[in-house]
């Protein structure tokens, strides 16, 4: 028995220090007074740091805890990712939030809460440990969007968050009820094996439905939207590109984990529903952000095109798109960073600006900011040979290796009118008369950040190989 425990916890390393810490920071907040803030925010970072390097550098395969929880390959990869974007957006946070007096113990601990979350919801292996991982991240996240309280924007953004959280959450409860009540299971691995022996029930098909809806609110997708543009404006920057880095990470990992496990025999059913969403999420994405002024609104818009475009690879139901999703993910946390650096390094004396049109004339007062973020639009706009045209590239021919060609053409279309936007921003920075105050010289860790971001998006080229073969082996779990 005892042996059996230590192997369980041997495999949820990562979770478990994470755990501990959770507390032991939250305690060492509270008793340390005025420097609270600095010093939790140290040992947070350090605490997800040592997690990162578990993952990396202590790999192990295997189910623990009743086979509630797996480690595989497929785990790692995302774990990495989130972790990543974790580290980045809390060492991005801490300038930013010292200038906007709300530098306080718990928005560190509320971090590492919800990246605990984020961790269980990718090796979750059963229904009770999806919900239990999903639940404790949005929890810390519905607080984290209404962290700055002084704010009625952030104030508004947490409770909108919150109202329809709690919606999509009673929606996925609901289809969990239902995928039991017709398969008699819990477990992915159960839940596949009934779903493949007989004929689906309408019912079952059901669950299946509210269970992906679920899942699509979190990262995004249309048509469970509609938090995201306000939530974005609303929290506090730091918070935003938490929002829009690690979270989309774990959820996009839960959504292959749901799919590409418990209801792998069905891909037929659940197939159209991703169709759908990747369809609604890449045309109203790339239309929508078109008429937006605020640049943190317009990014919302970007995230949800960008999440369209993930799933392609996802619609096609094969290796070659699991890959493709991976791939994709990736390369949109590393420009997404590099994005949230810059907008956090928007800031004049009279404080943080969001307008789009504040960015006029960048270019020459701050060549190297305007430079590193003109790269990044590029990218993001899918413009060869940067990196975002191979995350496009990979998740296109797997829907057009899979028949689905119209998928591709409409997904190739919103790429052309989203670069719209993405290219007024650069003709603003480039070619518009100055603002009338020039931004504040960048902190030095988004500088660093910003640099990173542009330089791996420039030379995605000089590593891609080893990128797709990393991806390549993660995605060969499902298959």
């Amino acid at each position: 028995m005892q042996t059996d425990l230590i192997a369980n916890l041997t495999l949820a390393a990562p979770e478990v220090l994470l755990a501990l810490s959770a507390l032991a920071l939250l305690m060492i907040g509270v008793f340390s007074g005025s420097r609270a803030s600095t010093l939790v925010n140290g040992l947070t970072v350090a605490v997800l740091i040592a997690a990162l390097a578990l993952v990396i550098l202590f790999p192990h395969d295997g189910k623990a805890f009743g086979d509630a929880y797996i480690a595989d390959g497929f785990g790692r990869f995302m774990k990495i990712l989130t972790l990543i974007g974790s580290i980045v957006t809390l060492i991005m946070s801490v300038g930013y939030a010292r200038e906007e007096k709300f530098d306080k113990f718990e928005f560190p601990v509320l971090v590492v809460l919800a990246t605990l979350g984020m961790l269980l919801m990718v090796s979750a292996s059963n229904m009770l440990t999806l919900y239990m991982g999903l639940e404790l991240q949005s929890l810390a996240l519905y607080v984290l969007a209404a962290f700055n309280r002084d704010s009625v924007r952030s104030t508004e953004a947490g409770l909108k968050y919150f109202v329809l959280g709690a919606l999509s959450s009673g929606m996925m409860l609901y289809g969990i009820s239902l995928v039991y009540g017709y398969t008699g299971h819990i477990g992915f691995a159960e839940i596949a094996q009934a779903v493949s022996d007989g004929e689906r029930e309408l019912g079952l098909v059901f669950g299946l439905v509210f269970i992906l809806a679920g899942l699509c609110f979190k990262i995004s997708a249309v048509p469970f939207h509609m938090w995201t543009p306000d939530v974005y404006e609303g929290s506090p920057t730091p918070v935003t590109a938490f929002f829009a880095a690690a979270p989309k990470m774990a959820a996009m990992a839960l959504i292959l984990r749901v799919v590409g496990e418990a209801f792998a025999p069905v891909t037929h059913d659940w197939q159209q529903v991703i169709i759908f969403v990747a369809l609604a999420s890449m045309v109203l994405g790339a239309f929508a952000a078109i008429g937006q002024r605020n640049i943190k609104r317009l990014m919302a818009y970007s995230s949800i095109s960008h999440m369209g475009y993930a799933l392609v690879g996802l619609a096609a139901g094969t290796e070659i798109g699991v890959r493709g999703v991976l791939i994709y993910m990736l390369i949109y946390l590393i420009m997404t960073l590099g994005t949230f650096a810059f907008i956090l390094a928007m800031r004049t004396k009279q404080g943080s600006v969001e307008g789009i049109e504040d960015l006029a004339g960048l270019s020459r007062s701050n060549p190297m900011m305007a430079t590193a973020m003109t790269i990044l639009l590029f990218s993001l706009a899918g413009i060869p040979p940067l990196a975002g045209f191979f995350g496009k590239w990979y998740t296109f021919v797997a829907a057009v290796q899979a028949g689905l060609y119209p998928l591709a053409i409409i997904g190739i279309v919103a790429s052309v009118v989203g670069a719209f936007y993405y290219l007024r921003m650069i003709k603003i920075m480039w070619f518009d008369e100055p603002a009338t105050e020039k931004f504040l010289p960048i902190a030095g860790e988004l500088r660093l950040v910003l640099g990173a971001s542009a330089l791996l998006t420039l030379l995605y080229g000089l590593f891609a190989g080893y990128i797709v073969e990393w991806a390549a082996t993660a995605s060969q779990t499902f298959f």
